[in-house]
């Protein structure tokens, strides 16, 4: 077995907005696997300044665990635990994909239509953008402007679209000070909302135990899983919350395996889940659709976020199409 690394930088088409500033460009790092009889590639990809393995020396810690990789033959988990991009990544490159009925392009993933920050007149037109395309979920990233505009787009919403005809999920990125966060969920909560992600900033929990006891809208942590990589640490968290939903990003959520210990244990503590792409190129895209296909199985109702296969201006070429709002793997490509 022989694994090569690659490091490639892709250019977003429009600044993304994110809680940890905006993002022009992705740097991911691409392992290729060589056995002689066949290749895969997996895509490790930290986002900066949010990942908890967005180290100075990546490339050399990469590295390492390739080598241990190749002299062994198997994943190192427990190594990888706190590293989970790189894990996502030696995953993809060396798990089998699922064969079924999503991987063999007969049924799609439905997906939410994802609004990024930005100015008041931005939000708006890509809201509007999204609705034309006929998405029947839309997450609206908020926190970035002021806040009555904000309820305002909310608003604009549901003056067109019912919540039976519109599924409106909400992203904070924890940007709601704790004495203000209340106050404007109840606010938010006459507008039929889906779910808010991360109202408060991550590391709270007593603070975000009691919100997501007195909260009107249920409550998806997201940021707040990050770096919680030890099974009991997971389980004592969401004990001690009690979150409504949590949202599941492999290259941010423990890699594959650890995102499916996390479904787990939601599972059993009546939890809701679902599952994003991390901006990945759509070598990790296509992996992350795959995770959800297998976790979930082929008939999912609950939209996926997977809708950022369109973002870069070099993606990787690979056999995803969004058909309305659904991910499909195209059988012509």
């Amino acid at each position: 077995m022989k694994i090569d690394i690659e490091e490639r930088v892709l250019h977003f088409k429009q600044p993304a907005g994110t809680s940890r500033g905006i993002y022009t460009e992705r740097r991911s790092w691409f392992v290729t696997v060589s056995d002689g009889s066949s290749v895969k590639v997996g895509e490790c990809a930290p986002l900066p300044r949010l990942s908890c393995d967005d180290i100075p020396n990546y490339a050399e810690v990469l590295r390492h665990f390739c080598d241990d990789v190749e002299r062994t033959g198997m994943i190192p988990y427990d190594e990888l635990r706190d590293y989970p991009s790189m894990l996502f990544g030696l995953e993809t490159a060396l798990l089998p994909s699922p064969d079924n009925a999503f991987t063999r392009g007969d049924v799609g993933i439905p997906i939410n239509g994802l609004v990024w920050m930005g100015t008041y007149d931005e939000m708006l037109r890509r809201m509007e953008q999204k609705l034309e395309l006929g998405f029947r979920c839309v997450k609206l990233k908020i926190g970035a402007i002021d806040f009555d505009r904000e309820l305002d787009l909310v608003k604009r919403i549901r003056q067109r679209f019912s919540h039976h005809e519109v599924e409106l999920r909400l992203d904070a990125n924890g940007a709601f000070p704790f004495d203000e966060a209340l106050y404007k969920l109840e606010l938010l909560s006459q507008y039929n909302i889906h779910s808010i992600e991360q109202p408060i900033r991550q590391g709270q929990w007593s603070f975000m135990a009691e919100l997501c006891r007195e909260s009107p809208l249920p409550i998806a942590l997201d940021e707040e899983l990050i770096g919680i990589n030890d099974p009991d640490q997971k389980r004592q968290m969401l004990n001690i919350i009690k979150p409504q939903y949590i949202v599941l990003k492999p290259s941010l959520h423990g890699g594959m395996a650890g995102t499916r210990e996390w479904i787990e244990l939601g599972r059993d503590m009546q939890i809701g889940s679902w599952i994003t792409s991390a901006l990945e190129s759509n070598v990790g895209l296509m992996a992350v659709a795959e995770l959800c296909s297998s976790v979930y199985g082929t008939h999912i109702v609950r939209p996926q976020g997977l809708g950022t296969g369109q973002l870069f201006t070099d993606n990787i070429s690979m056999p995803l199409e969004v058909r309305g709002d659904e991910l499909w793997i195209s059988k012509h490509s």
